[in-house]
């Protein structure tokens, strides 16, 4: 809507201080044309747009002046009050600050928004972590965040399964995952994520150091992750599984589970289909697919099903034999 797209063009404004016809064109996605004519709207109704001439001229607001608050909708107030998740805030020593900007937030609505945002925040809870986990203890998480805010070197140990190791870092960014908090920062020339969780000791030094152009935080996030689950995903288990154990693959697979249902057989008589699951390790996958029980049955590769026979023959071993306490009275 043009409304919406009148203030975008103000808060850019507003936040980026002189910008030029094409680089509001491509920040709204419009033509140069259109920018124009928006420029226009705003100056008929009273906003101070000032052209400048010139190479490095643009559009620029009057030096001083500032749009309100009042112009938020009802959702776009509603939502601000949804986005602080009060745990990780918290373990990033910004609780209070939060507390705070909300309150100044409310206080500067018109008391329509000020009561909707109260009563989202009254009906609507955002809880990260999963179920069933103990929240990781990140003590180096706030002088983390801290140093990528400031773009200052820190010296570190870090605990990984080989044991610690001693690394120099240039911290880009933070990111909360499934309730677990990494870091993602330059070792040497390289970009690599790290679990804070397993920080053994964080030294912020005096050393700025400077972010790589065009670095992307979500979009390295982003591939960084498929890149990990292509690497831990390599084999392919041929399954056989049951109604019950359809219903489950989704939760305890995620998107390997449900891309292997939509790919799956048609079911025969009793409701069982075969498909192709992506899995990990042999170790891994195992012990993944023995939480299925006598849902699902694995029909190969060959290494699989053999590793997958020796489990279950070993675990019935457990439950048969002679002279088990639990079997004796």
């Amino acid at each position: 809507m043009r409304a919406d797209r009148l203030l975008s063009l103000l808060l850019l404004l507003q936040n980026r201080g002189r910008m030029t016809a094409p680089e509001l064109a491509a920040e709204l996605d419009v033509s140069v044309r259109t920018v124009y004519r928006d420029i226009d709207a705003l100056s008929a109704s009273g906003v101070p747009v000032h052209a400048d001439r010139g190479p490095s001229g643009g559009y620029r607001l009057m030096a001083g002046y500032r749009t309100r608050l009042t112009g938020l909708t009802g959702s776009e107030a509603g939502s601000l009050f949804l986005s602080g998740l009060p745990g990780p805030v918290r373990e990033l020593g910004l609780g209070a600050v939060l507390t705070t900007a909300q309150l100044k937030v409310r206080a500067a609505l018109p008391t329509p928004l000020a009561e909707h945002s109260r009563r989202v925040q009254e009906r609507f809870h955002l809880d990260a972590p999963g179920w069933f986990r103990d929240a990781e203890s990140v003590p180096h998480l706030p002088r983390i965040a801290e140093a990528v805010w400031e773009q200052r070197v820190l010296h570190t140990r870090y605990r990984r399964w080989r044991g610690e190791v001693e690394r120099t870092l240039r911290p880009l960014g933070v990111v909360l995952k499934g309730g677990i908090w990494y870091a993602v920062a330059q070792a040497d020339e390289a970009v690599r994520t790290y679990r804070i969780s397993r920080f053994v000791d964080v030294t912020a030094t005096d050393a700025l150091f400077e972010r790589p152009t065009g670095f992307d935080l979500p979009a390295y996030w982003e591939a960084s992750s498929r890149r990990l689950e292509s690497w831990l995903r390599q084999e392919t288990a041929h399954v056989r599984l049951s109604p019950q154990a359809q219903r489950l693959l989704p939760a305890k697979f995620g998107t390997p589970g449900a891309r292997a249902l939509e790919h799956a057989g048609p079911p025969d008589e009793n409701g069982w289909v075969e498909t192709e699951l992506d899995v990990e390790s042999l170790p891994v996958a195992v012990s993944d697919l023995l939480s299925l029980g006598a849902e699902a049955v694995v029909l190969g590769p060959p290494p699989l099903r053999t590793a997958m026979t020796t489990a279950a023959t070993a675990l019935a071993a457990h439950y048969t034999a002679q002279g088990d306490d639990s079997t004796t009275e």
